[in-house]
């Protein structure tokens, strides 16, 4: 294969990625207001007047007895998962996402209390009064589809500007470079993107946060996208080759040669 066909399947690949990018990015977009709706549903629930017998829009706590739990460290698509036994005897099968704080420090015959809403526990406490949301807490949802969908978008973006630019610019080096600066710099800003979603979550910061740490950054990347594509354009960034001897740049004038031969 050529080098113009490895390039060309190179930026078709770039192309594929950014549109996969872009796909899941919007549906994680179109999740963050349901999630939203949820989590307020759950804030404003109130405290159950008695035990209910089934399913219900109340909040209650439920002690619970640990009958095992399992961090599954190193075990891929294995999330942390706690077998808890209310004072009825049937089981329960709690997964959560997160070993730390409370899961990682179980042991069998450790009393807890569950949050539950809506038939699952939602929320764990431990006798030292720490607390840890379990997988199917509705709190921290929204800012985890809205993360996701800002890296999603940080990535699709420029991924497809810069894998379509070359395939419209075919055999100008230029252009070649400006894309690359594009998707390159896409990959930064998907990267300040994750790292904006990461320091939210162990912070525990409000929705508004994500945007307001992003958008600085996403507005930086973005003058310094442009700046580079604009100095590639312009040949500011190509590379000079060394003349080698044999071409007519490394030929020495024959201006004197000739001069010679007509003295």
């Amino acid at each position: 294969m050529g080098a113009g066909k490895r390039r060309a399947a190179g930026s078709v690949a770039w192309l594929l990625m950014g549109v996969l990018a872009l796909a899941f990015g919007v549906a994680s977009a179109l999740e963050v207001r349901g999630a939203l709706d949820r989590e307020r549903e759950f804030r404003s629930a109130p405290v159950c007047a008695s035990v209910p017998v089934k399913a219900s829009g109340c909040r209650w706590e439920q002690a619970f007895t640990v009958r095992g739990a399992d961090t599954h460290r190193g075990e891929r698509n294995a999330p942390p998962e706690a077998e808890l036994v209310p004072p009825s005897g049937k089981p329960w099968e709690v997964t959560f996402l997160h070993a730390d704080p409370v899961v990682s420090e179980l042991a069998p015959g450790d009393k807890v209390v569950g949050l539950i809403w809506q038939g699952e526990v939602v929320e764990v406490r431990d006798d030292g009064d720490r607390r840890q949301r379990t997988s199917d807490s509705p709190v921290g949802w929204p800012e985890d589809r809205l993360g996701g969908a800002l890296i999603c978008f940080s990535f699709g973006l420029p991924a497809v500007v810069g894998g379509a630019w070359p395939l419209f610019a075919r055999r100008d080096r230029r252009h070649a470079k400006a894309a690359s600066v594009v998707r390159g710099h896409g990959v930064a800003m998907a990267g300040a993107a994750l790292l904006t979603l990461w320091a939210q979550s162990a912070n525990d910061w409000p929705l508004w946060s994500i945007p307001a740490i992003w958008g600085p950054l996403a507005l930086l990347a973005l003058a310094s996208m442009t700046a580079f594509a604009i100095a590639a354009l312009r040949g500011d960034l190509d590379d000079d080759a060394p003349a080698t001897p044999g071409t007519p740049d490394a030929a020495e004038p024959d201006a004197p040669a000739t001069a010679s031969r007509h003295s």
